[in-house]
């Protein structure tokens, strides 16, 4: 078995209590979940259909060489 690895972005939706997630390595590759944790199984499972149907078809893997890390940073300022 190879492993890939891919960056996602998890967002909060604006319109309701749901989270929206998405790779900038995979485009059209989207997903959502009512958690944090919903969107980030459901991310990992929509990239690993995408990338078995690329794998079937004969395609690559899209891969980026430096995978970027994004974290939420929380800065406190003296009122």
């Amino acid at each position: 078995m190879r492993f890939y690895s891919f960056e996602i972005v998890v967002e909060k939706e604006p319109e309701d209590d749901g989270y929206f997630a998405y790779s900038p390595t995979v485009s059209g590759v989207f997903s959502n979940g009512r958690t944090i944790e919903d969107a980030r199984r459901n991310i990992r499972e929509a990239i690993q259909q995408h990338l078995a149907a690329l794998q079937a078809l004969g395609q690559p893997i899209p891969q980026h060489d430096n995978l970027v890390l994004v974290e939420a940073l929380s800065v406190g300022l003296p009122a």
